[in-house]
Parts: structure tokens; C-alpha cells; sequence
């Protein structure tokens, strides 16, 4: 896997062994930051991060702050061995449950220009209800959702959809308050 765009176009990026983290590919973000458009100083959530390929594209292409959010430790190190690597700053690596962070950054009135949601596959039916509820609060008025699910699956959230599309087996849908 490599960095698409931006300052750090063409290095490579590790991501963890296994079968634990579906890594987003080159192509998949390519095609997602094409919907989604510049991102020049934003304020970036990175939530399910895994490996942070998506996070890492957007601080490579001018985001000013990235928050990776990852359980599994392996993901985790990853994560930190691609911001070392990349000499990437502005970036914060929480090990911790996803949906914990959405509370606790509503509670703490933060807000984030662009929030990345790419959960595993098979859990997306049970965490959608969840993250319907918890995305919309931690979102800037001009902010944008974008999700990563089973080319199958068609999320749905308390948000407008602007775009969806599919990608080989993945779906990118994009959403705004």
C-alpha cells in the first residue's frame, strides 16, 4: 500500500498482519478523496482506523490534525510506525472503543471538519443504529461523514447523503448535517 496523493505521494505504509484489518486500498482512496475534495487544514476523526491509510491520505494531503481511533493493538503500532515513518505530525492514536470516543468528544464539544468511519464489514448492521446516533454531535455545520462498508450495504444515517458508490467490494457513501 502506498500514500496516493499529497507531500507524502508514493511512500509505502505497513499495515497489520492477519486477517484482522481490512485495509483500505489505493484504489478505494483514491476514488473517496476525489468525492470528497481538498482537505486543506481540516480537523480529521479517523474512527476503525486499522492500519490509518485513510487518516495518513488526509494528513499527506493537508489536513491539519488527525484523530486515529483503533481498538486492536497490532492496528495500533501500525498506525504509529506509519506516522514515524511519514514524519506525519498533528496526528493523536487513541487505543479505545469507537463509539466511547464519539461520546466523550460530543461531551467535550469537539468538532471535526471530516470524520472517517470504516468498521468491519460484518459488524456495520449492528453498529449503524449506534453510530447514527453519535456521528451528527461531533460534526462541524460543514463537515462531511464518510463510510466504508460491503459494496452490498447501503448505510443509512441522520445525515443527508450526498454520494455512494461502489468500488470492487467496498461502498464509499459520503454525508453532510
Amino acid at each position: 500500500m502506498r500514500i496516493v496523493a499529497g507531500s507524502r505521494k508514493g511512500h509505502r505504509i505497513v499495515a497489520p498482519r492477519g486477517l484482522g484489518t481490512r485495509p483500505t486500498g489505493d484504489r478505494v482512496r483514491e476514488a473517496a478523496f476525489n468525492l470528497i475534495g481538498p482537505v486543506d487544514d481540516a480537523v480529521v476523526l479517523d474512527l476503525f482506523a486499522g492500519s490509518g491509510a485513510v487518516g495518513l491520505e488526509a494528513l499527506s494531503r493537508g489536513a491539519s490534525r488527525c484523530v486515529f481511533v483503533e481498538t486492536d493493538g497490532a492496528a495500533e503500532r501500525s498506525i504509529r510506525t506509519n506516522l514515524e515513518k511519514l514524519h506525519l505530525t498533528g496526528a493523536v492514536v487513541l487505543r479505545r472503543d469507537a463509539l466511547d470516543v464519539l461520546r466523550e468528544e460530543a461531551a467535550g464539544g469537539r468538532r471535526y471538519d471530516l470524520v472517517l468511519a470504516d468498521p468491519p464489514y460484518e459488524e456495520w448492521a449492528k453498529l449503524e443504529p449506534r453510530l447514527a446516533e453519535r456521528l451528527p454531535p461531533v460534526l462541524e455545520p460543514d463537515g462531511l461523514v464518510v463510510v466504508e462498508t460491503a459494496a452490498k450495504v447501503e448505510p443509512a444515517l441522520p445525515l443527508d447523503l450526498v454520494v455512494s458508490r461502489r468500488y470492487g467490494s467496498a461502498r464509499i457513501t459520503l454525508f453532510r448535517p
